[in-house]
């Protein structure tokens, strides 16, 4: 699809006689056409389809797409509101006025022939002319005094960048010289370095928002080196330096939103709130009496059964008892006892009793287990599989025992250390809190190293860093220990019967292997333990602490919290040194990896391919540059221009820099005066010599800038 243009339908297009010429300067990034004595032109803008959408007619600065082209007229010559008769042969409308189309310095052949064709025998044109839109520039400002009838124009456009030397007013083709940059790599290099730098905002860095940057904010530096050490992070020698970048830094407010100012509530709705949080507490409390008083009657009735079973037992024969039992769901009088103590039990923890009144049920473990301390001699081959299972059992027992006995001492030791706490927080508050953050610190970077370790090992890759090792090397000490007794027992007694735990030593080797002594594994260590006690001190006692997250393997970065809220400052894009070193690419093109020469050079090269060596010449040439073209209205490129250029001139020569009084639309009014001249029609190509003579003719055509 073409460019969409809000340009409205001119209605005077019939006012014009026939003999009036049609203006069109076709530019690769903006097509302007307009008739002859028409101050106000058609300004059409269209771009590659990688940039913006529509695809351009371009490829550099040369047309090889004409299918676009032809779209691209029909909008142009409906705007001018066209509207002659039809073809014979064709849908479009005939243009009955002469054409006259700018092209690019040395055009190829194939290129102006296929245009030719296209305005001829599409649009059928009486005649047409093609002239360089740099070369009508340089005339019109000649004209205005801007610029001598020798010199140079350097017209840096928006895909490639051309120098021309004029001698008397006409251009010199064997002298000019053209470089493949210009303000479409401007806008990319920009472009690119916003994205790297804002890749959060890379939605808003549209094309053409980064075509109003560069043209609002970019200038040429004076001295780039110098300019760039402005803008150096680690120039902190220079205070003035620092200060002189923040002024040339500009800021681009992308649209923000302040989030909602959250007001502290009032005394009433604080009272309102603790109000509803003890009526739903009372609730609960009387939830969980309930639910106690329940169970306290389901356990009564339990134990009330039970008993009322044992009694029964008692008149019942032993050889008869698992017939009595059958339908009870218990298959011995001791599964009773044991289901009678462990509801005895949890009565009395539901009830709330102290402790101590359970040592009843406790001192009944050796009647549990009456096989454990009998030799083996002594019992039969059922008694002996007996004695292992109350064996397995009597462990399992000991083991959740020192557990709870370990759990009691750490209770214990917790609260000792609260208590010393408390006297330390009174005595000196502020010390105290300093030094329970040091200590939660420590804290926090020892068990993260331990955490490191324990999944990476204690080997590393010479950088500090941990680096992957093996299962086995993961392991901890008593977890090596497990793994060597494992693999002994397996080697003695694999060649043989398979007996283990026929003697009393197998059962030693089980304790041993037993995960019930890896304190490693079981729970958190004493740094773990002391971390926690650390940081739930220090949420009591200090209201700005927050504790460090530990996010779970499932926790994605959505659920992590925010180290701060957004801000207007989060919104902000700012221009520092891409400003200058942007549009440095056209004194420096490998800065974007364009191994070409800049605009300064090319001005020494296109001088040096003049035949003539006349000093006095060169001189003239350098008294009038003319910079003409959309990318020379960076301020600033007239003096770094004039620098560079007087870098390779003999000292004291005459070097004058102007630039064009409308850099932009200079090249439609220098051919529009051009086409208004009486002359003009000895230099057009009519469409009767298009059809005698062919394209070939075209090759041999010159147009002449001075009539």
């Amino acid at each position: 699809m073409p460019f969409v243009s809000q340009i409205k339908r001119q209605t005077d297009y019939n006012l014009y006689s026939s003999t009036t010429p049609i203006v069109i300067d076709n530019g690769a990034s903006n097509f302007r056409i307009g008739i002859v004595g028409d101050h106000d032109t058609t300004l059409l803008k269209y771009f590659d389809c990688s940039r913006s959408g529509p695809r351009s007619a371009f490829d550099s600065n040369v047309v090889y797409q004409f299918e676009i082209m032809e779209y691209i007229l029909d909008f142009g010559f409906d705007r001018l509101g066209a509207n002659g008769s039809e073809l014979p042969k064709f849908s479009s409308e005939q243009i009955d006025h002469p054409v006259l189309i700018t092209e690019c310095i040395l055009n190829p052949v194939q290129s102006r022939s296929k245009m030719a064709e296209l305005l001829f025998e599409t649009y059928g044109v009486p005649s047409v002319a093609f002239g360089v839109d740099a070369a009508f520039s340089y005339k019109y400002n000649q004209q205005n005094g801007i610029c001598d009838k020798d010199g140079l124009a350097i017209c840096p456009g928006f895909t490639t960048t051309h120098v021309i030397p004029f001698i008397d007013g006409e251009p010199v083709y064997k002298g000019c010289s053209r470089t493949n940059i210009g303000g479409y790599h401007v806008t990319d290099y920009l472009k690119q370095l916003l994205s790297l730098k804002y890749p959060h905002h890379m939605a808003r860095l549209t094309w053409e928002k980064v075509e109003d940057l560069k043209m609002e904010h970019c200038y040429i530096a004076t001295d780039y080196a110098s300019e760039a050490r402005l803008f150096q992070a680690n120039s902190i020698y220079i205070i003035f330096w620092t200060k002189e970048a923040e002024e040339k830094t500009r800021c681009w407010q992308l649209p923000w939103v302040p989030p909602p100012v959250e007001e502290p509530p009032s005394e009433e709705e604080i009272a309102r709130k603790a109000a509803i949080k003890e009526r739903q507490g009372q609730r609960l409390r009387e939830m969980a009496e309930a639910k106690r008083s329940t169970r306290i009657n389901e356990l009564e009735n339990q134990l009330r059964g039970l008993e009322f079973l044992l009694q029964q037992l008692e008149q019942v024969e032993e050889s008869e008892i698992p017939y009595f039992l059958k339908d009870t769901g218990y298959v011995s009088r001791q599964e009773i006892e044991t289901a009678l103590a462990k509801a005895t039990q949890s009565l009395r923890k539901v009830k709330g009793e102290p402790k101590g009144e359970q040592a009843e049920v406790e001192e009944k473990t050796d009647e549990k287990y009456p096989l454990v301390n009998i030799p083996d001699n002594m019992l039969t081959q059922d008694q002996l599989r007996e004695k292992r299972r109350q064996m397995f059992l009597k462990t399992t027992s000991d083991g959740r025992q020192r557990a709870k006995q370990k759990r009691v001492e750490e209770d214990l030791e917790r609260e000792r250390k609260n208590q010393l706490d408390e006297q330390k927080r009174l005595e000196n508050p502020e010390l105290y809190l300093g030094e329970m953050r040091t200590k939660y610190k420590e804290l926090c970077e020892k068990v993260e190293q331990r955490k490191r370790l324990k999944t990476n090992g204690n080997h590393s890759n010479g950088n500090g860093m941990s680096g992957g090792v093996g299962r086995g090397e993961r392991l901890n000490a008593a977890q090596r220990e497990r793994m060597r007794l494992l693999t002994t027992a397996a080697f003695d007694r694999g060649k043989g019967e398979d007996n283990f735990g026929a003697k009393d030593e197998d059962w030693q080797l089980y304790k041993l292997m037993s995960k019930d002594n890896d304190d490693d594994d079981e729970g958190p260590d004493e740094d773990e333990t002391e971390l926690a006690r650390v940081s739930s001190r220090l949420q009591e006692i200090d209201p700005t602490f927050v504790p460090k997250p530990e996010p779970g393997p499932s926790q994605s970065a959505a659920d992590m919290p925010r180290s701060r809220p957004l801000t207007k400052e989060d919104f902000q894009i700012l221009l520092g040194v891409e400003r200058f070193r942007c549009p440095e690419i056209l004194f420096h093109p490998n800065l974007v990896g364009i191994d070409q020469a800049g605009l300064d050079e090319m001005a020494g090269v296109s001088m040096r391919r003049l035949s003539s060596k006349d000093q006095v010449l060169e001189e003239r040439l350098t008294n009038s540059i003319l910079m003409t073209g959309g990318s020379c209205l960076y301020p600033g490129l007239s003096e770094r221009l004039e620098a560079g250029i007087r870098m390779i001139r003999p000292c004291g020569s005459p070097i004058n820099v102007v630039r064009a009084l409308d850099p932009v639309l200079d090249a439609w009014r220098g051919a529009s005066l051009y086409a208004a001249a009486v002359q003009f029609p000895q230099q057009t190509f009519s469409r009767m010599d298009y059809f005698e003579k062919g394209e070939d003719w075209l090759r041999g055509y010159q147009f002449q800038y001075t009539l």
